[in-house]
């Protein structure tokens, strides 16, 4: 499967290393073992000790090295071996190590050319440092099937009303929608006046009929953020009114993802109940509504690739299709400047 080298992955959230502490993820079909070093900063590195290629991560970490627990090789940060215990150090013995930062409260790795490697690159999620930490819910869910099925997902919001029908849904298929690509990114909007809001939704407009607006911004490869609001209906919304949540969908391998939530608002930032609420709505309409469809959706397809099944499309496939037209054309944009394969 090809996939998008010069751009950052998302590998994990910040809070999932701690001092002293290293991090094991698959990411391209490339195991990464991350760690802190006593500076406080990340290293990380190819989970595969060039000798024998056991796991470094199975060996010991001290300090700024991690030293292989078969043979006994030592790496620094960089990936250039520090300690060979049975003679001298070769240009060899070196293990691949990839630039990594954090920013946004979340890890991000870069599998292209490191010299491209910019920061700034990293689509701007500053919403989440923006927000109290008692108003920010932050999980993950590792799913089994491939990352652009999830990427469709919410895409192509119209879902709400048939997989979420008791909590999210009533008001999605008869919302006015469009979508289109401004540059890179692909927008897709939904605007549902004047309906009686969704069960989830309810406490926002305890009485009478609301108007809720949903966004999608859709940034390759699969970094997603979603804004809603829901006020009463008549009443324009405000800034104040808007949620918005991180959906980023990462390659673990062709039929595997990791898929990082981050929810924010911008109400009732202190109110504790609220956050309790929408924490266990979120985490059940994923794991128990979201996940299970699409990994059975995976199954069906087996390893096929969706294009090559002939789906038949909706109206409401725009935005999804338009991101994986833009997705493919990245891609081959990208290979045609003789970009070498980052697997090594």
């Amino acid at each position: 499967m090809q996939h998008l080298r010069n751009c950052w992955y998302q590998a994990g959230w910040s809070t999932e290393i701690a001092n002293d502490g290293q991090l094991v993820r698959t990411i391209l079909d490339i195991p990464i073992m991350m760690f802190r070093k006593i500076d406080g900063t990340l290293a990380a590195l190819h989970d595969r000790c060039p000798h024998r290629f056991a796991p470094l991560s199975a060996g010991l970490l001290n300090g700024d090295t991690v030293r292989c627990g078969y043979h006994g090789l030592a790496f620094a940060g960089d990936g250039t071996c520090a300690h060979n215990p049975h003679g001298p150090i070769t240009s060899a013995m070196r293990v691949r190590s990839f630039p990594v930062v954090e920013r946004h409260r979340a890890i991000w790795l870069w599998f292209g050319e490191a010299e491209l490697a910019d920061p700034d690159r990293i689509p701007d999620l500053s919403f989440i440092d923006e927000t109290p930490e008692t108003a920010r819910i932050t999980f993950s869910m590792p799913t089994a099937a491939n990352y652009q099925l999830l990427t469709d997902n919410v895409m192509d919001l119209s879902h709400l009303d048939y997989l979420h029908p008791t909590s999210l849904g009533g008001v999605a298929v008869e919302a006015k929608t469009k979508s289109y690509t401004d540059g890179d990114m692909v927008v897709a909007e939904w605007l549902t006046l004047d309906c009686v809001p969704p069960p989830a939704f309810r406490s926002l407009v305890p009485s009478g009929n609301a108007d809720m607006w949903m966004e999608v911004r859709w940034n390759a490869p699969g970094v997603i953020v979603l804004g809603t609001s829901t006020t009463p209906a008549g009443v324009a919304r405000t800034p104040m009114d808007e949620t918005y949540t991180l959906h980023n969908m990462v390659p673990e391998t062709a039929t595997t993802s990791h898929y990082f939530i981050c929810s924010t608002r911008r109400f009732l930032a202190d109110d504790e109940n609220l956050s309790a609420f929408v924490k266990q709505s979120l985490t059940h309409a994923f794991t128990h509504e979201d996940k299970p469809m699409i990994e059975r959706q995976q199954q069906r397809m087996g390893t096929d690739d969706l294009w090559s099944l002939h789906p038949i499309l909706l109206g409401t496939d725009a935005a999804a299709v338009r991101a994986r037209r833009k997705l493919d054309e990245l891609i081959a944009s990208e290979q045609s400047t003789g970009l070498p394969k980052a697997d090594a």
